[in-house]
């Protein structure tokens, strides 16, 4: 391990166990979101979706190659936070999703409001640990736009009150989700702090950003309709 990659501040045990734990978590995910997005491929609803999906398995990839190799100069136990069981149950419940939720799921609920999660931690977290997130943050800002603008696409072929249901319900559809990592028994809140992040903190931001995505989609659909007129 080079220790100029781990500044002095950042080298007791209860942050390298609690980052190390959040570097495997964070590297489970990108892997789970590779499979199930290289599972959608061919039953995606056009050439330019299957094209995106495609470039994104290849984007995570390299993100778990990334973070495996930091993880092994880290020196970080290895061992999954989420299980093989809870793996195969996040892969079917996205396997039986509908395009449209496919979208609300993955890209709002998972990637924007997942990475943004992560973006909390860059500051506070050891100098290698920020080098390794460098290259997966800046992948998954063009993840999110592409499932946000893909999301407002299909939104604007139904009807006005049908969107709005879509997005009002957006919110608990985050919730569920969320409730569903908690139920794993993933000491969220715990591994946060533990890197220096008020979870407190934390969760205004995730709701801010949810509620600006939110905003985002409203405004664009409302900006469409206008324009069709």
């Amino acid at each position: 391990m080079n220790p100029e990659r781990i500044s002095l501040s950042k080298n007791d045990d209860d942050y390298r166990i609690a980052m190390g734990r959040l570097l495997v978590l964070y590297t489970q995910v990108d892997r789970l979101i590779m499979e199930i997005c290289a599972e959608r491929i061919a039953n995606a609803p056009d050439e330019r979706a299957a094209l995106a999906l495609a470039k994104q398995v290849g984007d995570e990839s390299r993100h778990v190659t990334i973070q495996q190799g930091w993880m092994r100069e880290f020196g970080t136990d290895t061992t999954p936070v989420i299980g093989p069981e809870q793996e195969a149950a996040i892969r079917l419940y996205f396997r039986r999703l509908s395009w449209i939720n496919f979208l609300a799921d993955m890209y709002v609920c998972v990637e924007a409001l997942g990475s943004e999660a992560v973006e909390q931690v860059v500051p506070l977290a050891d100098p290698g640990t920020r080098e390794s997130l460098h290259v997966p943050l800046s992948d998954e800002v063009n993840h999110v736009a592409f499932g946000i603008g893909r999301l407002c696409e299909e939104l604007s072929r139904v009807p006005q009150v049908q969107w709005r249901t879509f997005i009002d319900a957006l919110p608990d559809r985050i919730e569920r989700l969320a409730d569903t990592l908690h139920g794993f028994g993933v000491p969220i809140a715990p591994l946060f702090e533990a890197v220096g992040v008020n979870y407190d903190r934390l969760c205004r931001i995730l709701c801010k950003r949810r509620d600006d995505l939110l905003a985002e989609l409203t405004g664009r659909l409302q900006r469409q309709a206008a324009a069709t007129a």
